[in-house]
């Protein structure tokens, strides 16, 4: 069984050098943060058997220095990828028919966005995005139509041909 009282203890007493451990270990204050964290986590999931550890702070360093290892080994395995496939391809600049639409769609109310969204980017229906959204159809058709009407009026120059030939919608 696990006792927030003893853990709040554990941790108030040794979070500080084992900070400073993790920091020494992998040289990034944020990582360690990170792995720090994580240890932590572990520790409160085995709490009840950690307790009767003879050593429980050896027993976070060696987690830390675990993570720390498997953090190592993902960098470098992304990394050897990365040799070996080269850096990715630039990302163009968006279009200004982009840059529009963006603008437009951030002056729309936020459910009106997400049914726009759900239904033209990941080509959901009415029914699908009433269960994801957890509202009746009627809702969402008339947060699409409603959008949809929003939209021209602050794109009135823009057709809906413009937007798929430039592959924004």
């Amino acid at each position: 069984m696990r006792d927030a009282t003893s853990f709040d203890e554990f941790y108030r007493s040794t979070s500080r050098r084992m900070l400073r451990y993790g920091y020494a270990v992998v040289g990034d204050h944020t990582e360690a943060q990170d792995l720090v964290q994580e240890a932590y986590a572990r520790a409160w999931r085995q709490w009840g058997r950690l307790t009767t550890h003879p050593a429980p702070e050896a027993w976070l360093r060696l987690v830390v220095a675990r993570l720390a290892t498997d953090r190592w080994r993902r960098l470098h395995g992304w990394r050897a990828m990365l040799s070996r496939t080269g850096p990715p391809e630039p990302v163009p600049p968006p279009g200004e028919e982009g840059v529009l639409l963006v603008g437009a769609l951030r002056q729309l109310p936020a459910a009106q966005r997400q049914a726009l969204a759900l239904h033209y980017l990941f080509d959901m229906s009415v029914q699908d995005i009433a269960r994801e959204t957890q509202v009746p159809t009627g809702t969402v058709k008339s947060w699409l139509a409603r959008g949809r009407a929003r939209l021209a009026t602050l794109l009135p120059d823009l057709s809906v041909e413009d937007l798929e030939a430039n592959d924004v919608a």
